[in-house]
């Protein structure tokens, strides 16, 4: 079967307050299909060196709740950048949540510093996460101090 990628982006730099997860992007695959994570990105802004590390995860979803996109927060756009051109893609994605999506299970985690900090990420082959039919994947996020960050990922329909 010819596969078809996508990426996703937080549209606009995503306000982290101290000490409050966030998600900053979430992805939902179609009632038809479920999608690999293939790449994940994330970028601070931060200029202080002795900035204390911001802790990232990036989630399994089952979507349970807080999971519409544009309702709690604001709709993303999603791009594909190969495979056949499919009319209605059925996924859906939202960044900058003021609701959690739940249920959110860990897929990584680490620290990373804010001080312009920079995590480019590609899953080797072989070893992408998948999710089932309508549900996805999150990238939360929880820093000491405020300070804003771009996210984005990269999938493939299943």
């Amino acid at each position: 079967m010819a596969k078809a990628g996508y990426t996703i982006q937080s549209g606009a730099a995503v306000a982290l307050v101290a000490t409050v997860a966030k998600t900053a992007l979430f992805v939902v695959s179609g009632a038809q299909f479920g999608l690999d994570l293939k790449k994940f990105r994330i970028g601070f802004d931060g200029v202080t060196a002795s900035a204390i590390p911001v802790f990232w995860e990036v989630n399994y979803s089952t979507a349970a709740t807080n999971s519409t996109a544009g309702t709690g927060n604001t709709t993303a756009t999603i791009n594909q950048v190969y495979g056949r051109a499919i009319a209605s893609t059925g996924i859906s994605a939202g960044y900058a949540c003021t609701a959690e999506p739940t249920v959110q299970t860990g897929i990584d985690a680490d620290l990373l510093t804010p001080n312009g900090g920079l995590l480019v990420y590609d899953f080797p082959l072989g070893d992408v996460p998948d999710c089932a039919v309508s549900q996805g994947y999150c990238i939360r996020l929880t820093a000491p101090a405020a300070v804003n960050v771009r996210v984005s990922m990269s999938l493939e329909r299943l």
